[in-house]
């Protein structure tokens, strides 16, 4: 039989949570928890509010529940009630005062949030409507800054346009009147480009093929004749070539300089034109702190000028010079000629040299590739027989192994055991033997590479000769000029 009680005390003994809410806890004082069983008889809706008939069906199948009341009075079973103390309900209950304040707080905090709220909105709409318009203010200030810009470029874009066409017209003319004296140039400095271009590509030859042969020598002395020859016209080609290297650099500061215009109107029109529902605006967030500028409106427009006034001052010197320019210096064509032929002669001689021993090296890389073949075929060969080795190893050494595990006096060193153990030594013997023969085969074979490699390198040498003076210097040699082309007159 159960004891009486017990639901009592396991309803009692863990009270429920109350719910979180605005108000203080009930029923948390550490008076509710002090006894088990109070001291005086309380109604059922205070002490189990929700399992209001636990106490009754307990008590009333159980009545020997008195027990555990001993400090309380004596009371009937049927009159006998689950308990909440006095003081307990005291400690947790609210006035009407209580519960009045709490609604006025609430209501005046509403008030407050309410007011609070309202003055928000009519901030933000003033402030939002002020921001729009400063914001309107700004961007048509900037649309009208940009457009003066594009302004500003466009008349200097016109006036660099103006300057570059006097000067591409002026150093059409200085062209004109130093006609002779520049065919005479071109082809004097043709044939000078073609022995420096030769001496440049064989300084690309390799390894020992990079020899002063006579080939280069030769090449030397051509450059040197033909410097030789330039000395009689050396006065007028060099006030020329110096005049139409400055005209030319000032041809391209304007060019350069209209480039940079043309680009940075593009840029202008297109931000002047853009608008808020243009396509591509987009946030790129820190653009305004980054500064890449290098010059001012003055500084801007002081540099095109410059570069005008330069241009003007070169035109004026290009006119002079043009009156300066009356004669024609003749090169000495026969002079060039014979020095012409005798490099080629040098070159022909050393082409057949480098050939010859390029097609020795290429005998003996065959040679030395069969012979590589055959030892890798060896070393496979070897390789395969020590791996036959190894399985007669393994057999004998796991019969050797089974054979320990024999018991008492069945471990017996008998013919079979001897054997076996000289099987094992016999094995290994040749093992070791095999692998040191493929080792001495490995080295034999890295030797062999080594040599292929040297004779490849060798034969890369003299193939890197023959193109370098075959096909770049014998090529470029066929285009050398005539003689009436020499000597300016057509």
């Amino acid at each position: 039989m159960e004891r009486g009680g017990c639901t009592l005390t396991a309803t009692y003994a863990h009270p429920r949570p109350t719910p979180t809410n605005f108000l203080p806890a009930i029923s948390t004082m550490a008076s509710s928890y002090r006894d088990r069983f109070p001291h005086s008889n309380l109604t059922h809706s205070l002490s189990l509010p929700w399992r209001p008939s636990t106490y009754y069906k307990v008590a009333s199948n159980s009545p020997s529940v008195a027990p555990y009341c001993t400090r309380s009075q004596r009371v009937s079973e049927n009159t006998m009630l689950p308990f909440v103390s006095n003081r307990t309900t005291f400690f947790t209950r609210y006035t009407p005062d209580d519960w009045y304040r709490s609604n006025l707080t609430n209501y005046q905090e509403s008030n407050t949030s309410r007011h609070n709220s309202e003055k928000l909105r009519v901030d933000t709409s003033r402030l939002i409507q002020d921001k729009y318009q400063q914001t309107r203010k700004t961007h048509a200030d900037t649309t009208q800054n940009l457009g003066e810009r594009v302004n500003d470029i466009g008349f200097w874009k016109s006036e660099i346009i103006h300057e570059l066409d006097e000067m591409i017209g002026e150093t059409n003319a200085l062209t004109d009147v130093k006609k002779r004296l520049e065919r005479a140039l071109m082809e004097t400095e043709a044939p000078l480009q073609v022995a420096r271009e030769c001496l440049f590509h064989r300084e690309k030859r390799m390894g020992i093929d990079l020899v002063h042969d006579e080939v280069e020598a030769q090449l030397l002395t051509e450059v040197d004749t033909i410097l030789c020859c330039q000395e009689r016209m050396k006065l007028h080609l060099d006030k020329a070539i110096a005049q139409l290297a400055a005209d030319r650099a000032s041809q391209h500061e304007l060019e350069k300089d209209l480039s940079d215009k043309q680009m940075a109107y593009r840029i202008d029109d297109k931000c002047h034109h853009l608008r808020n529902t243009s396509d591509g605006v987009g946030y790129f967030r820190g653009v305004e702190r980054v500064d890449a500028t290098v010059s001012v409106p003055e500084s801007w427009a002081k540099f095109t000028d410059d570069n005008i006034l330069r241009s003007q001052s070169e035109r004026a010197a290009s006119a002079k010079l043009r009156d300066d320019i009356e004669n024609l210096l003749v090169v000495t064509a026969n002079e060039m000629w014979n020095q012409f032929n005798k490099v080629n002669l040098s070159f022909t001689n050393r082409i057949a040299e480098t050939a010859d021993a390029k097609n020795k090296i290429q005998t003996h890389l065959a040679k030395t590739l069969q012979e590589i073949f055959q030892t890798e075929m060896t070393i496979e060969s070897i390789k395969k027989a020590i791996k036959d080795k190894t399985a007669f190893l393994k057999v004998a050494q796991t019969r050797l192994d089974e054979r320990t595990r024999r018991p008492n006096i069945e471990l017996c060193r008998d013919m079979a055991q001897l054997r076996l153990v000289n099987e094992v030594h016999e094995v290994d013997d040749t093992i070791q033997t095999l692998q040191q023969r493929l080792r001495d085969a490995e080295d034999t074979l890295q030797s062999l590479v080594h040599i292929k490699a040297t004779l490849e390198y060798d034969l890369a040498v003299k193939a890197n000769s023959l193109y370098i003076d075959q096909e770049k210097c014998m090529s470029m040699r066929k285009s050398y000029p005539n003689t009436l082309r020499l000597v300016g007159f057509c």
